[in-house]
């Protein structure tokens, strides 16, 4: 049975839907003290720094921006670098995998098709999952199973000092309000990646969602993702599957091609369309789509485009 552990890969569809969340107080459920902790401040007094993953690709004689993302962030990353917001003030549309304003998204996810009822020591692993995370269930309710274990996963990185709210796609729209936001994906592409058609693959899928919660799989891989991606060390996610408790066999392989590679030639293609319209576009996408034989910058060299890496300073 192969081993979910890509829910970051969509966090920020995920963030999205975590605007109605309900937090549990202080004495509910559990004590506050075993609790998440609270993030430091959402003023950051830290120096603005460059952060992430950066090329500039020329065709046609104009440049656009592909910019490798993570989808949780800390308070100080509001702040961009130099480089970062040159690119950003070059730019005339923000590209993101799926615009989190789209009304389609929230329909489509909410069309999903339920799995069978959950087996009672299921349901209780979940309910158990909310009272960890502090979170109170009735917010998520109306969502599949599966949406509600992967948005508790990605709510682990509040034990890390980071929040879905700080995703770099959330501080991006803030950075370009005003500035056209354009999908590169579908709503029911979205949704189709995240929730199994098939009831049982939904099931098994729910069962390993929790199993990483349980054994805090999850956030010792978003640690080590976040480390990486802070220090734009594209070295150490092209080897992802060597530290990520996820690629253990064929078949876990065989899923993260689906969820990251399989996707990228279309996010290739609807970067480069963008682009031929003569659109300067700063196209924001998970920093694993940077990586592998069908890396984003590797396909959009194959379509034409001068690729160069955008390197920070030390």
């Amino acid at each position: 049975m192969p081993c979910r552990r890509l829910v970051f890969a969509f966090g920020f569809t995920l963030r999205w839907l975590l605007a109605g969340l309900s937090l549990l107080g202080a004495g509910q459920a559990l004590a506050a003290s075993a609790c998440p902790p609270p993030l430091p401040g959402l003023q950051s007094a830290a120096p603005a720094r460059d952060r992430g993953l950066l090329w500039r690709i020329t065709q046609g004689g104009h440049s656009s921006w592909l910019f490798g993302t993570l989808h949780v962030g800390k308070p100080d990353w509001q702040r961009f670098g130099p480089k970062l917001t040159a690119a950003l003030q070059a730019s005339d549309e923000l590209a993101l995998e799926i615009d989190p304003n789209d009304p389609a998204l929230r329909a489509a996810l909410a069309e999903t098709v339920p799995p069978p009822e959950l087996a009672p020591p299921l349901q209780a692993r979940l309910q158990q999952a909310y009272e960890r995370a502090c979170v109170a269930s009735e917010s998520m309710a109306t969502l599949h199973p599966v949406l509600q274990a992967a948005t508790l996963t990605v709510l682990e990185a509040r034990w890390l000092g980071m929040d879905p709210s700080f995703a770099m796609e959330q501080l991006l729209l803030a950075h370009l309000r005003g500035r056209r936001v354009v999908s590169l994906e579908t709503a029911a592409q979205q949704k189709a990646a995240l929730v199994p058609d098939d009831p049982a693959e939904a099931l098994a899928q729910l069962d390993q969602s929790l199993a990483q919660l349980e054994d805090q799989s999850g956030r010792r891989v978003l640690a080590r993702m976040a480390q990486a991606w802070e220090r734009g060390d594209l070295a150490a996610l092209e080897d992802y599957d060597r530290w990520c408790e996820c690629a253990s066999s064929d078949d876990d392989r065989a899923f993260m091609r689906r969820l990251n590679d399989e996707r990228n030639p279309a996010l290739a293609d609807g970067i480069a369309a963008r682009h031929r319209l003569g659109k300067r576009v700063f196209a924001a996408v998970g920093a694993l789509h940077m990586t592998g034989p069908q890396s984003l910058p590797r396909l959009l060299a194959q379509r034409g485009f001068q690729v160069e890496r955008i390197r920070w300073a030390p």
